[in-house]
């Protein structure tokens, strides 16, 4: 069977762009038909409502293609569509959307020379057009934000904005961000060239430090809502490890967080949709950390050497400390409230093209957008999965066109899109970075039979940004062959380091096992480099930078994406939005490929989705051979399962990507709660070993620890300070005393919960019987009750013993009897949700305020057929449970995104 593209070069042939011809060829379009003639369009309803039923968004007769999901219809519609509600500028169609940003970057390009004729100039709208409509390339959201609506728009969604030591320039920095932040973007900076909070002043004064200011920079960005939506802004903030002020860098986010917690235990809401909350209350929540650590150091670290600290003026010695204890320090501050991250310096700058103009220093908020300081990148995506041909292969000629038609609209854009200092506008002429990306890379894998975490999984990530990559650069060697155009101006005075790295990324090539791979898709990627490298020795390169794996949010469900960016899927059930309101269960449409692929027949694929449909896990599926679970593995556990991809694995998916990609890749590294900061700190060393530019850790479940305080500070008789430890008391309940009884059953398992009571009403102690009596179940939990009720009578808050076993995660587990508790993840986590709704009060405004939060949480869960992050936050349009993806939280209800680059 012919692929797609092989269909319409025969019906319309053409070749390949080359240097002094064309700059894009007709592959998937036809001369003289539109691609908006070519598919079924049909009116519908773009409708998003809360969890407990309220219209959030609506928008009603929208114009779509029959092929695009609801979701995608709700996300375009929500987030896209121009124009205030009931004014004839609002759009109502698709069509206008598409046409509006295909047209501006269109004749942008006619005027900056870009098309040698009409007819080149239809070709490239034609097929700009087909892609977006088709759903096999989408632009980052302020794309589609301003273009075609200001006449100089913004259109990048990641700066990088430089810093000095002098007041005007912090605070002009603030005003910067507030900007970006303004208008959709986000943003980072490295601000280890302030000097620190115990250098002089040249007035005498000491300074106050880079942490001082970040609480200024904090609070802006948490005030300004990204482009002008309900979304919080996307910030990042870099400290160096030879900072003098680093551990109060690697601390401030820790003494926050606990002051997060006093505050939730004193009744404040624990999320962050309430303002006045607990994490509206404290600082440092609306920016993600990271330290710039060195080769140097990680040595340091592995010799267990010391380290020193220079101050910012004149590099003197400051501090003397053990490398090993600071990443210690980095480690246990992640494991408590995920932050700081890690940028490895030494790796970054070994792949800087453009090391001859200055050093990288900083990324954008999710660390795939790496370059020097402030410039900018406009993003944009390809579906990997809508190269697919019909015998289930990566048609990679159409991929590379793809990256060809991207890169090119996405060069246009520089000149005419407005940036927020002269310093950026002056760089993005000089050096017009890009970051093209991709999604759905996990479905793929999936569909194709190959786990996630293998050899094979890697060898064809590799092979898939290898020929991304490759094919984006060379179609930059052939955008400044076109003589009006050239090479990007500091070109010249960076050959020597632009051809070194891209003769890095080409020589990489031969470390992918190609013994994993069809054997075009590896001739394609090395074809690609090969290709790239002789055009741009010729003619030189239009772009400094190429590529970035972007976290993808909002634009892979606008592209009906499975998995974004470069991770895993989440889970083999989602729910797919019905056109006329309510939600259908639906097992992932890459789960009947990948049987296919792995030789099931129909009615053995069919009785293994059916089991999946019946029971949100195939562990267990009925026929299906042991060797091919790990296909099926995603990143969370199932509610019903145990599986899910190890986090190394996550680690190793992104060293075999880096090779092959211009900047970095935004992935946070999901660990389970039960890991521990020695984990943590291996995990950082191991992603530094495997070349990987940057890492972010998160912990689950890091927000909801409480430490015990033990000790208290007084003044003894004669003044002087006195340690006072202090020594429980145990509360006995009385001899006769209340008891409630409560039966329960959890995934077929019953049981019963006796709480013993003291006079006020309040629980001392709990005995629990489970029904089949003897086996190591009933003893552990008989063990876990007892520890419980001296607990209590030691003054031990249940509010603390809730937060540290519910969600508690092992068999037996699933449905229960109880409305209130519909799902449970172990017969621990039941108990102590039973115990919180029985005797765990709430404040009254707290109640009014979210009067089904505890329940939304819980039908969340089961709805989705796995589970999240146990503290990931509700939704702030419309309360439902968020999961975490990348640095930010994604609604899947409402699909709103609390940031990032998307």
């Amino acid at each position: 069977m012919k692929s797609e593209s092989q269909v319409l070069r025969e019906v319309s042939a053409g070749a390949a762009p080359e240097a002094g011809g064309r700059l894009v060829e007709r592959r998937f379009t036809r001369a003289g038909v539109h691609p908006f003639d070519e598919v079924e369009w049909e009116r519908r309803d773009a409708v998003i409502t809360s969890e407990a039923g309220s219209v959030v968004f609506e928008q009603r007769g929208v114009e779509m293609p029959s092929f695009w999901s609801q979701l995608a219809t709700n996300v375009v519609v929500s987030k896209y569509f121009y124009g205030a509600f009931g004014t004839p500028e609002r759009e109502t169609s698709l069509r206008q959307v598409i046409d509006r940003v295909a047209r501006t970057i269109t004749g942008w390009g006619r005027q900056g020379g870009y098309f040698r004729d009409d007819e080149e100039a239809e070709i490239f709208y034609a097929e700009l057009t087909r892609l977006l409509l088709h759903q096999k390339l989408a632009f980052n959201s302020p794309v589609w934000f301003n273009v075609g609506i200001e006449e100089k728009p913004q259109c990048s969604a990641c700066f990088i904005n430089s810093v000095e030591d002098s007041m005007e320039s912090i605070l002009g920095l603030a005003r910067t961000e507030g900007m970006l932040f303004k208008w959709g973007s986000g943003t980072g900076t490295n601000l280890s060239t302030i000097r620190s909070s115990r250098e002089k002043l040249a007035g005498g004064g000491v300074a106050s430090g880079p942490v001082s200011f970040l609480r200024g920079y904090d609070a802006f960005a948490g005030v300004i809502k990204s482009g002008g939506k309900t979304r919080r802004a996307a910030k990042m903030v870099i400290l160096n490890a030879d900072h003098p002020d680093i551990e109060e860098f690697i601390d401030c986010k820790v003494k926050e967080e606990k002051k997060a917690w006093a505050l939730i235990d004193m009744g404040y809401d624990g999320g962050f949709s309430v303002s006045g909350g607990a994490y509206d209350s404290v600082f440092f929540q609306n920016a993600n950390h990271s330290v710039r650590a060195t080769d140097e150091f990680m040595c340091a670290v592995e010799r267990d050497d010391k380290w020193k600290t220079y101050s910012v003026v004149g590099r003197k010695a400051m501090d003397t400390l053990k490398a090993r204890d600071l990443l210690s320090g980095i480690a246990e501050a992640t494991h408590l409230c995920g932050d700081p991250g890690m940028q490895f310096d030494t790796t970054i700058n070994d792949w800087n093209p453009c090391s001859d103009t200055a050093r990288i220093n900083a990324s954008n908020p999710c660390s795939e957008y790496m370059f020097l300081d402030d410039t900018a990148c406009n993003l944009a995506s390809v579906n990997i999965m809508g190269f697919v041909d019909g015998e289930g292969n990566l048609d990679a000629e159409a991929f590379e066109h793809a990256c060809h038609v991207s890169i090119l609209a996405q060069e246009i854009i520089v000149d005419n899109a407005l940036y927020p200092t002269p310093a950026v506008t002056q760089n993005s002429h000089e050096y017009r970075p890009l970051g093209l990306g991709y999604a759905n890379l996990g479905a793929f894998l999936m569909s194709q039979g190959v786990p996630y975490d293998s050899d094979a999984g890697r060898a064809y990530c590799g092979a898939i940004t290898a020929l991304m990559t490759g094919a984006a650069y060379r179609a930059s060697a052939l955008i400044a062959a076109r003589e009006s155009l050239g090479p990007f101006p500091a070109y010249e005075k960076n050959r020597g380091s632009f051809l070194r790295v891209i003769r890095k990324h080409r020589d990489h090539v031969s470390s992918i096992e190609r013994k994993y791979l069809p054997s075009y898709l590896y001739e394609a990627a090395e074809r690609a480099w090969n290709d790239a490298l002789e055009t741009g020795e010729k003619y030189g390169f239009r772009n400094a930078q190429a590529t970035v794996i972007a976290p993808t949010g909002t634009i892979a469900f606008m592209m009906d994406c499975d998995t974004t960016g470069i991770e895993p899927d989440i889970a083999l059930v989602k729910y797919k939005k019905l056109v006329g309101g309510g939600m259908l269960k639906i097992v992932n449409n890459t789960v009947p490929l990948a049987l296919k692929r792995l030789g099931y027949d129909d009615p053995q694929a069919k009785a293994v989705v059916d089991y999946i449909d019946q029971n949100d896990t195939i562990e267990g599926a009925p026929g299906l051979r042991e060797e091919d679970l790990p296909v099926f593995d995603c990143a969370f556990k199932p509610t019903k399962g145990a599986r899910s991809i190890h986090h190394m694995g996550h680690v190793r998916m992104m060293a075999a990507a880096q090779p092959f990609v211009s900047g970095a890749i935004s992935k946070t590294v999901n660990m389970p709660q039960e890991s521990t900061a020695g984990e943590i700190m291996d995990t950082y060393v191991e992603a530094w070993k495997l070349g990987l530019k940057s890492i972010a850790i998160y912990r689950d479940g890091s927000k909801r620890t409480q430490p015990l305080n033990t000790s208290l500070e007084t003044k003894d008789k004669d003044g002087k300070t006195a340690r006072v430890v202090w020594k429980p008391q145990r509360r006995r309940l009385p001899d006769t005393r209340e008891a409630v009884t409560h039966k329960f059953s959890v995934g077929g398992h019953e049981g019963y919960i006796t709480a013993g009571l003291y006079e006020d009403k309040t629980p001392g102690e709990i005995f629990v019987v489970m029904a089949k009596e003897g086996a190591v179940i009933s003893g552990l939990i008989d063990t876990v009750a007892t520890l419980t009720s001296i607990a209590l009578q030691y003054g031990v808050p249940l509010e603390m013993l809730v937060n540290k076993f519910k969600n508690t995660r092992f068999e037996p587990s699933g449905i229960t009897t109880n409305p209130d508790i519909p799902m449970a993840t172990s017969v621990i986590d039941y108990i102590f949700k039973w115990l919180e709704k029985c005797f765990v009060p709430q404040e009254e405004d707290k109640v009014v305020e979210h009067p089904k939060a505890t329940e939304q949480m819980r039908e969340q869960y089961q709805k989705l057929g796995f589970e999240p992050q146990s503290d990931a936050p509700p939704c702030t349009e419309c309360g439902g449970l968020m999961v975490r993806k990348g640095p930010c939280y994604f609604c899947l209800n409402c699909l709103h995104q609390t940031g990032g680059c998307s």
